[in-house]
């Protein structure tokens, strides 16, 4: 197995495609030809991350967090990443990252924490609306149901809980084959008219090249004729955070508590409570603060996430708390999420969790 083949199974779980502008994800150091001895799960790549993968026989770390993040200008051992960088290099370790990719996939990061906390009717709590598009292509009659079960098979009509969604409609299509042509049916310098099938299939973005790629490979016309228009729909399977429900709404204190324990943690900063139950519960992994009014749109209870701002605990208003309990500590069962993703794809492989504590936050 090789450093690509592990990378391509990543990115079938979380497609590149699907990182935000600023992000830095997918294969940061190594040569992707290499064979892969072991992988190390981590939150972050840090030294002790390296050393770890070293004395496990791992060359191959997948963290959440890139270690290249900004440009590098030099290596010389200035700063932990550039160290990270050497190190990695000398002892020929692969370094991957899935960061918001990893975010953005239904089974992500914070799908993950909702987990943990026992949550019901789980939704994204802010569906990306640019990730869809609809497929139209028009195929002879006979070849229809054919075609369309290629396109299925290469992941196009998915929708939500559904698959295998298509609209059919039955209608004639006209051509001429002109010099050099070489058409399926009808003759050369003829106008032909041929029974044919219009199919529509909704396609995620980052399934879109591979359909294309099949629909070409399976559609019998020499000149197939095929639309893809870009959707403002929301996708139900991508985007950041979730939002869920508790099976019996719980008393705020009390929840606070079970979130700590829970989650290992010594500190939550929150806001006031409001005085009601907990029942409706919206978070997001790492820095989640830009989402607080689609939580509070939600009309959920809580909002639980990162790095919130001083002055951004105000935007509460009374209308939710928020419970910021720490990026690390928000995000600290990615490393589990990766495991469960990879084995799915390589049950006998050589998975290791990270036991290095990477948080740079300490609390006295």
């Amino acid at each position: 197995m090789t450093v690509d083949t592990v990378c391509h199974w990543m990115e079938e779980i979380a497609p590149l495609s699907l990182q935000e502008n600023y992000d830095n994800a997918g294969l940061q150091i190594g040569d992707r030809n290499t064979e892969v001895t072991g992988a190390l799960l981590a939150l972050d790549v840090t030294e002790t991350v390296i050393d770890e993968a070293i004395s496990k026989g791992c060359n191959l770390v997948i963290a959440h967090h890139p270690l290249l993040f900004k440009g590098l200008k030099q290596i010389t051992g200035n700063n932990y990443v550039q160290r990270c960088v050497i190190a990695a290099i000398q002892n020929n370790i692969a370094i991957y990252a899935a960061h918001t990719n990893m975010d953005n996939i239904a089974a992500g990061v914070s799908r993950k924490m909702a987990e943990k906390l026992a949550l019901q009717h789980c939704q994204i709590l802010l569906p990306r609306t640019d990730q869809l598009f609809k497929l139209i292509t028009y195929v002879p009659l006979s070849n229809s149901d054919e075609v369309r079960e290629v396109l299925f098979e290469a992941g196009a009509g998915m929708t939500g809980n559904y698959d295998a969604c298509s609209f059919n409609v039955e209608g004639i299509g006209t051509f001429r084959a002109n010099e050099g042509a070489h058409p399926f049916v009808g003759n050369l310098h003829e106008r032909h008219h041929e029974k044919e099938t219009r199919i529509e299939v909704i396609v995620s973005a980052f399934h879109r090249a591979a359909i294309e790629k099949a629909l070409l490979q399976a559609h019998p016309y020499e000149e197939p004729a095929y639309d893809w228009i870009p959707l403002r729909n929301r996708s139900s399977q991508i985007g950041l955070g979730i939002v869920g429900t508790l099976n019996e709404p719980e008393p705020e204190s009390a929840f606070l508590q079970r979130l700590k324990e829970i989650f290992h943690l010594s500190v939550i900063r929150h806001t006031s409570f409001c005085g009601n139950l907990i029942q409706k519960v919206a978070l997001c992994g790492g820095s989640g603060a830009s989402l607080l009014p689609t939580a509070i749109g939600a009309q959920a209870d809580i909002f639980i996430s990162a790095d919130f701002k001083y002055h951004e605990f105000f935007d509460a208003d009374n209308r939710i708390i928020i419970a910021d309990i720490g990026h690390y500590e928000s995000e600290q069962f990615t490393k589990e999420l990766l495991q469960e993703q990879l084995q799915k794809k390589m049950p006998t492989f050589a998975l290791h969790l990270s036991a290095s504590l990477t948080n740079p936050v300490q609390y006295f």
